[in-house]
């Protein structure tokens, strides 16, 4: 985790070492932080990917698109220093699971990419929140017993983000994601084999984030969650 973390914020620092001004790297920091990663290596990450330690490796990003079981569509985002172990790595999973690459284009039409905010439920009344986010470009608030889940357009994330720190509200995670367009159902055994291949393809030692276009629903999730016990 604090390797993935680390490697995000080197990739963000590339636009700035201040995190007042670089919004990228301010949630990068505050995701190590939520995560408990030591400030020794968050300030180290820092000074690799703005330039400020000359030793740092150079790492960049890429995002695959592939196919998985059952014709699912994946997105794959990964951090690297080294793209022929990434990819050989990733081609590695897919085919031992009956995956595919695809052809740039063909999968990531299928996703749209939205800001993703969290909140602790409870903090203040639903109807509040929701018009503070709405005002400032929200495009949905989902309240739920333990989280309160905004959407917002990408251009948008960080503007509501400021909003609702501004009301004196405590953001949990705030982030960018990719969503499916049109959620695909598969029956429940289907679902668990995508489900235990994507977990195979986040374990990689390159992967950020693995995105598909499978309807996953709360029953699947604690089903998953037996199985993987």
């Amino acid at each position: 985790m604090f390797t993935r973390l680390g490697r995000e914020i080197m990739i963000a620092a590339r636009q700035g070492a201040d995190i007042n001004a670089n919004f990228a790297l301010r949630l990068a920091v505050e995701r190590a932080r939520q995560a408990n990663m030591p400030k020794d290596n968050i300030d180290r990450a820092i000074k690799r990917g703005s330039g400020e330690d000359k030793d740092g490796v150079e790492f960049v990003e890429i995002l695959y698109e592939a196919y998985g079981p059952h014709g699912i569509a994946l997105l794959v985002e990964v951090t690297t220093d080294n793209r022929n172990r990434s990819l050989s790595d990733l081609k590695h999973v897919l085919n031992r699971n009956g995956g595919s690459m695809a052809e740039v284009g063909s999968v990531s039409w299928q996703f749209v990419q939205k800001g993703y905010i969290t909140l602790a439920a409870g903090q203040r009344d639903y109807d509040e929140i929701f018009m503070l986010a709405a005002d400032a470009g929200a495009e949905d608030v989902i309240d739920d017993p333990e989280t309160m889940e905004i959407f917002t357009p990408r251009e948008a994330l960080q503007a509501v983000e400021e909003t609702l720190r501004g009301a004196g509200l405590q953001i949990e995670e705030a982030r960018l994601d990719w969503v499916p367009k049109t959620p695909i159902d598969l029956g429940r055994d289907e679902s668990l084999k995508v489900m235990n291949f994507v977990e195979q393809l986040e374990d990689l030692e390159d992967t950020q984030s693995v995105y598909s276009n499978l309807n996953v629903t709360d029953e699947l999730v604690a089903s998953f969650d037996v199985l993987d016990s």
